[in-house]
């Protein structure tokens, strides 16, 4: 991504196989934690192993599904996994920027005089839950923006830095000057109900664009939602089946597998195939696409971002399947979640049942056409 911050300076120069297994099995055992609290369904619609690859990637995940699926124990659970400080938000219309990224106000000292003290936010976390982001007003939504780009935001003049290793105790979290690493582990994990639209603000397409990942968690089928039921409505589960914090797993090494992925090899074809999604997903004036149905049905399509975002997740999980670089199968394997939310559909669209999923199948296929062609 155009925001993603330089590596962290421990980590490995080049990619070998011992680094990708370490990758691949520290995966496993991250979403082995979290399936403890939370059953998700298996092939191409794991969300679990999604929002991993999300998080790998260094994005931030946008989640929406209709309400009690498991949105908030989903983000809790891979937390814990993590290890890492976890942080919620509970949008409301009434919510202001300060509730987020925390205020300054006036203490007293020994002497009675006063000075100020910076009394930081929830956002001073290494996992936020933004949950319902879309009940909040504009304004309030605008307050992520920064932190969410640029691992950093700024109050009353004072620049700051989430994300730092808060659970070794050390300084004050709210400090500028905390870690060597602006960009630390910060991600933003936001939930919102589609079903509810009365007092609700959209998100604008620039903050949709933010998310590294649009998950739609569907609605589980009948052996799924038997397995939900029993799983917790039993008796009270011991505290070594619920997610626990992996084994060994430290934040700095969190970064240095953060830093992997950008090491894995990308193939010109794939570079292509990437570039040539996004561009027919993208028609603009003078340069219509080669795909009659983005032209009647797309008002916009993706940004640079989009691109980004489907080479670093295939690498990611490239990394997860054992392999040194990514190809066209991996990129279009899971180009559902990075592109869904940048392609914005028009009015014709909605009377005509399309929807941004089926377009981009559509694009997929147009392209592998064209290649056999």
């Amino acid at each position: 991504m155009a925001e993603t911050a330089a590596a962290p300076a421990e980590a490995a120069a080049r990619l070998d196989q011992a680094a990708i297994d370490r990758f691949a099995g520290r995966f496993a055992s991250i979403a082995a934690e979290v399936r403890k609290d939370i059953l998700s369904p298996e092939g191409e619609e794991d969300f679990v192993a999604e929002l991993l690859t999300a998080l790998f990637a260094r994005g931030h995940v946008l989640l929406e599904s209709r309400p009690g699926l498991g949105k908030t124990t989903l983000v809790r659970s891979l937390g814990a996994a993590l290890g890492l400080q976890f942080g919620r938000v509970q949008f409301t219309p009434d919510l202001m920027p300060a509730d987020i990224t925390g205020t300054t106000i006036l203490r007293t000292d020994e002497r009675g005089g006063l000075y100020p003290e910076f009394q930081p936010g929830p956002i001073f976390a290494n996992v936020l839950l933004a949950d319902e982001i879309n009940r909040a007003s504009p304004k309030t939504q605008a307050a992520l923006l920064e932190a969410m780009a640029e691992r950093q935001m700024t109050v009353a003049g004072t620049t700051y830095k989430p994300g730092q290793k808060y659970t070794d105790g050390s300084g004050d979290v709210a400090d500028a000057d905390t870690g060597s690493d602006a960009a630390g582990l910060f991600h933003v994990l936001a939930t919102q109900n589609p079903i509810e639209q009365e007092g609700t603000y959209p998100l604008p397409e620039a903050q949709l664009d933010r998310f590294f990942y649009k998950l739609v968690i569907p609605s589980p089928d009948d052996g799924l939602l038997a397995d939900i039921v029993t799983h917790t409505t039993g008796v009270q589960r011991e505290k070594s089946e619920t997610a626990q914090h992996v084994d060994g797993l430290s934040f700095e090494e969190l970064q240095g597998l953060q830093a992997l992925p950008p090491l894995v090899e990308t193939p010109q074809s794939a570079l292509n195939f990437a570039v040539q999604l996004c561009q027919v997903l993208n028609p603009v004036s003078g340069r219509p696409s080669a795909l009659a149905a983005a032209n009647e049905y797309v008002m916009y399509g993706p940004s640079p971002r989009g691109a980004q975002a489907l080479i670093l997740a295939a690498k990611v999980r490239a990394l997860v399947e054992g392999l040194p670089n990514i190809n066209a199968d991996l990129i279009a394997k899971f180009s559902g979640p990075a592109l869904r939310h940048r392609v914005i559909l028009n009015h014709r669209a909605a009377i005509d049942g399309m929807d941004s999923d089926s377009l981009i199948a559509a694009a997929i296929q147009h392209l592998r056409d064209a290649d056999q062609g």
